[in-house]
């Protein structure tokens, strides 16, 4: 869309080897999403449009928990977190060797120091470094009083009782100075931030005991389709195994959800409308497979109609996946994923991870998605935004990341999805694209 703002065209000279590359990808965002006025339209928003829709209909679940840090791996943060005490909270040695006050060291040298006194981490100084003395410490120990300086032992040499210095050290060399890391009452993590291992090793470190977190998202799984089998069961020759089960209540197994179910959809539309009821008393979202499209087999919007649901989109512009949905049932957020597992997969990692962002509170921003190189040219039918699979394949000359891919994309088949590193955009408007052109491409997520 930009090259034609700048009067480019695919045919002009160069027009891939520089700036059109980016600028083949790049969206010009709409002032809103317009999904007040989307409901039951047949007619497809952007990828842009359906994520601002979703940004703007959904908010984060109320009420919160205080639970033990190490219990709250994989949550988010509902109040910010702040030290009780500094770090480090006295000064101590940054690594094994002798304590000195570098004041008492005068004249070219080497020096030659008594060593009084032996601290190990976790021990007090017995005395204070005086004079031409040395205390011997050893990493995380007290700096004894006096000492303002540790020389590292392998620049040393020990001579009885006594240690040689050959080299006047800095003042505070090698020392950890108290607070240094952290004041005490200092916000180190703000309300809404993903409580993984890095954050728990800052709040460990600042004495932190519990945190406040939001609840968990109370979410429900309805797998529509009678001609899925789970695995184990017989099946006839007419019927398929059911991928999306095992693969969605996967994606859903986080420490932040509290999935129920998953649950096999009743095959019509008074069956569904029933289960639907049920499950969105209860849950914050409901998501639903297959069930979305226009046939008369296809019974989830016409009992969500009979609900008195909410459809903010129905249907994106992309490839594959072009019936997710989303909307509201009663109290609780809806999204309704294509039947084929491919579909469901990418609908997903595109949609439905901001979607649980949002509800569990999070706060920063994720945007994942950056400029890779095609390993090789692509032919393609314009008019939808193309979501392929591919997979990192080395870097070139630039260091920049070239990514591999199928010729085709088919919605069901996902044989290929464990090589996958992540979706590569091919933007609708373009039916080719040479070796070495600049994609957008965005790594598959965790919620």
């Amino acid at each position: 869309m930009l090259n034609k703002l700048l009067g480019r065209t695919p045919d002009a000279p160069g027009w891939y080897d520089s700036a059109p590359n980016l600028a083949a990808l790049q969206h010009l965002a709409p002032e809103g999403c317009g999904c007040d006025t989307m409901q039951y339209s047949k007619a497809m928003v952007s990828i842009d449009e359906a994520l601002a829709c979703i940004a703007a209909k959904s908010h984060e679940v109320t009420g919160t928990e205080e639970i033990a840090l190490v219990d709250g791996i994989g949550r988010v943060l509902a109040a910010p977190v702040r030290s009780h005490f500094m770090a480090p909270p006295f000064d101590n040695a940054a690594m094994d060797g002798y304590a000195v006050d570098t004041s008492t060291l005068t004249g070219h040298g080497p020096w030659t120091l008594s060593v009084s006194d032996r601290v190990a981490a976790g021990q007090a100084p017995a005395a204070p470094v005086t004079g031409m003395t040395a205390a011997r410490v050893f990493t995380g120990a007290p700096i004894p009083a006096g000492a303002d300086a540790v020389v590292m032992q392998e620049n040393t040499v020990r001579i009885g009782e006594d240690v040689r210095l050959f080299r006047r050290p800095e003042a505070g060399l090698n020392i950890r100075r108290a607070g240094s890391d952290m004041a005490a009452v200092e916000t180190i993590l703000r309300s809404g931030q993903h409580l993984e291992p890095r954050a728990i090793a800052a709040c460990a470190a600042a004495g932190i005991g519990s945190v406040t977190l939001h609840r968990r998202i109370r979410v429900a799984l309805l797998v529509t389709g009678d001609e899925i089998r789970q695995v184990g069961d017989s099946r006839q020759v007419t019927q398929i195994w059911d991928v999306n089960t095992p693969m969605l209540a996967a994606i859903l197994a986080k420490p932040g959800i509290d999935l129920i179910g998953p649950e096999r959809g009743a095959d019509s539309r008074n069956g569904l409308r029933s289960q639907l009821a049920d499950l969105s008393a209860w849950a914050d979202l409901v998501i639903t497979t297959g069930g979305i499209s226009v046939g008369e087999a296809d019974h989830v919007k016409p009992a969500l109609g009979d609900l008195g649901a909410e459809v903010f989109f129905s249907g994106v512009a992309i490839k594959p996946g072009k019936p997710v949905s989303f909307g509201r049932v009663g109290s609780a957020l809806w999204m309704g994923l294509p039947g084929n597992p491919l579909s469901a997969f990418v609908t997903w990692q595109l949609f439905g991870t901001a979607l649980v962002r949002k509800l569990a509170g999070h706060r920063s921003d994720n945007n994942p998605r950056r400029h890779v190189i095609t390993a090789h040219a692509i032919r393609r039918k314009a008019g939808r935004c193309e979501l392929r699979p591919a997979t990192l394949a080395g870097f070139d000359a630039l260091g920049r990341e070239i990514m591999s891919f199928e010729d085709a994309t088919h919605s069901g088949r996902v044989s290929r999805l464990p090589f996958a590193d992540g979706l590569m955009f091919l933007p609708a408007e373009i039916e080719h694209l040479p070796q070495g052109a600049l994609v957008e491409f965005q790594p598959f997520c965790q919620t």
